[in-house]
């Protein structure tokens, strides 16, 4: 049906990004929000090439994307946790 959004949507996704990044590091000097931004873009980018490679139905898209947000959710937290203590340490 629609075999060509995933490339527009993803294409799309990480211009729009990498501008505000550069927008926002030039206003704050931070690195984070860069980051950030680009794990955004990745995410859409991932999320959207299984979806469009495997012609998944809409229950296994939304299965795909639970998933995806509970791993980033453990991925977040666990990285949380190593670097707050690393900087308990210092």
């Amino acid at each position: 049906m629609m075999d060509y959004w995933y490339p527009f949507l993803g294409w799309s996704t990480l211009t729009i990004s990498t501008i505000l990044a550069i927008i926002l590091y030039v206003i704050y000097r931070k690195l984070y929000p860069l980051f950030y931004l680009i794990s955004i873009s990745l995410y859409v980018f991932t999320a959207g090439f299984i979806i469009d490679v495997f012609n998944l139905p809409k229950g296994a898209i939304l299965m795909v994307l639970v998933v995806s947000a509970l791993l980033f959710m453990w991925m977040g937290l666990h990285f949380s946790k190593i670097f707050q203590s690393d900087n308990l340490k210092k």
